[in-house]
């Protein structure tokens, strides 16, 4: 039970969806979901050691990178089926569609250039 209670609490808020939902499209590095977001780092590195301790995401470094990519199929049957379950319930909602757009966006700018600005 205490998988799918940190599973519930890490999808109760809309930042961490709207980083789910970013993943989808692949691995990020936190540069370019805080700059997706408009968070500080922090915040969104909190958001996503949440989502790790859950399960949802996985993350690497890579030197002073970190990078982020969804669970995959090794997961836990509940984590893959919450990562369905999300990608299903917010399909085609305006923010997750405006945050494609921007990311796509944002996936043009080189990571490096990225995070010397934030």
């Amino acid at each position: 039970m205490s998988l799918v209670l940190d599973i519930a609490a890490a999808l109760a808020d809309a930042s961490r969806l709207r980083i789910v939902m970013a993943l989808r499209r692949g691995e990020l590095c936190l540069c370019q979901m805080t700059a997706l977001l408009e968070l500080a780092t922090s915040t969104v590195s909190r958001h996503v050691s949440i989502l790790r301790q859950a399960g949802l995401v996985q993350s690497r470094k890579k030197g002073r990178w970190v990078h982020c990519r969804l669970a995959g199929p090794e997961a836990p049957a509940p984590v893959r089926e919450a990562l369905q379950w999300v990608a299903r319930g917010l399909r085609g909602e305006p923010q997750v569609r405006e945050d494609a757009r921007r990311l796509a966006g944002i996936l043009k700018i080189d990571p490096e250039v990225l995070c010397r600005r934030r």
